[in-house]
């Protein structure tokens, strides 16, 4: 029996499911400074008049950031009038994942015409914080930076005309109403977060 236990906790931490740093559900998140596409240094209270925000680590790489990247700039541009902005934060380590240094990061964001910031996790040092584990990962905080929800935008990635629940959007609206988001938490799909082994 104390095997098994040991061999499960040992999965949990390899899976990443274990994360005693990591932010959990009503913990405020620290600000953070990072760069931006456009060579400004970014945090969350350069935002003065947010009600909240929609914290996305992602990637120009991977797959999945790539089916939802029209989504992101769809959140943004619907909810940042709201006091919703997206941040998206890109946590690879270019050295593993040449394809998502910060050079390419800032083509992609002049060619796909980003309305968002988009900032480089220089060092890797933001992301263990949140405990985002995949690209696109999504955070929602509310004005006081407190931890809302963690996980998916919505129920399909493959397919944005089959989406049944909006997980992202259906959360927003519940603080809009002055409640808790239901559910709080989803399962976040996409590509692992690279870093050096």
């Amino acid at each position: 029996m104390r095997s098994l236990v040991f061999s499960v906790f040992t999965f949990l931490i390899l899976t990443g499911s274990v994360n005693s740093q990591a932010y959990q559900i009503g913990q405020a998140a620290e600000d953070f400074s990072l760069k931006n596409v456009d060579g400004k240094m970014v945090s969350l209270s350069d935002y003065k008049n947010a009600k909240g925000y929609i914290v996305v680590f992602t990637c120009n790489h991977c797959p999945f950031a790539q089916m939802y990247e029209k989504r992101i700039i769809d959140l943004h541009k619907k909810y940042s009038k709201k006091g919703y902005p997206v941040i998206a934060i890109n946590p690879n380590d270019p050295e593993v994942v040449p394809e998502d240094n910060f050079e390419s990061m800032q083509k992609l964001s002049n060619k796909k015409k980003y309305p968002f910031a988009y900032l480089f996790d220089d060092g890797q040092k933001v992301y263990p914080k949140f405990g985002a584990t995949r690209t696109p990962h999504v955070f929602i905080l509310d004005k006081n930076k407190v931890v809302k929800y963690i996980g998916a935008i919505d129920d399909n990635a493959k397919d944005e005309a089959a989406v049944q629940i909006r997980y992202v959007e259906d959360a927003i609206s519940a603080l809009e109403s002055g409640k808790d988001p239901n559910p709080n938490t989803t399962k976040a799909v996409g590509c692992s977060i690279k870093k050096k082994a």
